[in-house]
């Protein structure tokens, strides 16, 4: 297993007029961060120096062109480009946007190359980063194209974990998108993800309802009594600890939550509202159900306070303790899986 300085951290630098920079620097100013990992940030090293002068910040940085180049406890930045890049913090601009994407795909492809260990995403315009070279509606579709699996938001901060069978799509077309081979689909993902990622054995999954009072016996909506229920039951049948549909107004409210190892909700706010409301500030995007690990902080770029050297890397920091966790939960899985009776030993 490796030492937990030399697990490999890529990160890429999302919109450069917005906090992410900011985020990202703040967090490896604190030099305890470091024995942790080794982080590599995929952008140039100049525009970093100049956003970590404007914003009066004290991390040291190291430039590399080569991933080769990496030093171990260092604050590595790797020149993905040369050129400058005209920065206005809070503007949206769509030649930011392009370098956005670059740093982006140039992370993804040292994942997948094995030359990191994990990466963390600071946040992107969904709006700029449009090309014909990059279409589209954020990471998550990307690397759900490009890394092997099936890609799930899953929202996490502490015991509580929301994953999403919808995401980014409109309402008007959830409904339509909820067939038994997708709930299927999703649920077993989110298993999978309990166990091989959060090393929980048996895990408790709670669904959602897709209508108000899970559809009142079909009298607002039949989609929870035909198709989720059923699902549900299936799988459960199977082995898995799956329950609902539940009425979604109360869940939350009532502390039910706090029964289950996760929740799944059936369209994105439906999940992300509540999400947000417990945890803002603290809480993290992870990508389950791929073969590499990404997380990345639960806000966006925030213009409004782009620049001004009082955004919060709370988030940040804890999508960079949880990429690391993840990647030592598979670690130990993986271990366990090739030797099972190692397990029954120690609990002998």
């Amino acid at each position: 297993m490796k030492k937990a300085e030399n697990i490999i951290v890529g990160i890429s630098v999302g919109d450069l007029n917005g906090i992410g920079s900011e985020i990202i620097l703040k967090t490896f100013e604190d030099t305890r961060m470091l024995e942790l990992c080794t982080p590599v940030i995929f952008a140039n090293v100049k525009i970093l120096s100049f956003i970590k002068k404007n914003l009066e910040l004290t991390a040291q940085l190291h430039g590399i062109d080569k991933l080769d180049q990496i030093v171990i406890g260092k604050i590595n930045v790797l020149n993905v480009w040369r050129e400058g890049v005209d920065l206005n913090f809070g503007k949206n601009d769509d030649n930011v946007g392009k370098y956005a994407i670059k740093s982006f795909v140039a992370a993804t492809k040292a994942l997948k190359e094995n030359q990191i260990d994990v990466l963390v995403t600071a946040p992107i315009n969904k709006y700029n980063i449009q090309s014909d070279d990059f279409k589209f509606p954020g990471h998550t579709d990307y690397l759900d194209k490009e890394l092997e699996g099936d890609a799930l938001m899953l929202m996490v901060q502490d015991n509580l974990r929301v994953g999403l069978m919808t995401d980014h799509i409109p309402v008007n077309e959830v409904a339509k998108k909820l067939t038994e081979e997708l709930i299927i689909k999703k649920i077993n993902v989110i298993h999978q993800t309990l166990v091989q990622d959060f090393s929980i054995n048996k895990p408790k999954i709670a669904v959602l309802a897709l209508n108000p009072h899970a559809g009142d016996n079909g009298v607002i909506g039949n989609e929870d009594d035909k198709v989720l229920k059923p699902t549900i039951k299936k799988l459960f049948d199977k082995g898995k600890m799956v329950f609902g549909p539940f009425p979604a107004d109360g869940f939350f409210g009532s502390g039910q939550y706090e029964k289950y190892d996760a929740v799944i909700a059936t369209y994105h706010d439906q999940g992300l509202i509540p999400f947000k409301t417990l945890s803002f500030g603290n809480g993290v995007n992870y990508t389950a159900g791929l073969n590499k690990i990404r997380t990345s902080p639960d806000h966006g770029t925030a213009f409004d306070i782009a620049g001004k050297g009082i955004a919060d890397h709370n988030s940040f920091r804890e999508a960079v303790y949880l990429a690391i966790d993840i990647y030592n939960s598979r670690l130990s899985h993986a271990e366990i899986s090739k030797n099972p009776l190692k397990t029954k030993e120690k609990q002998l």
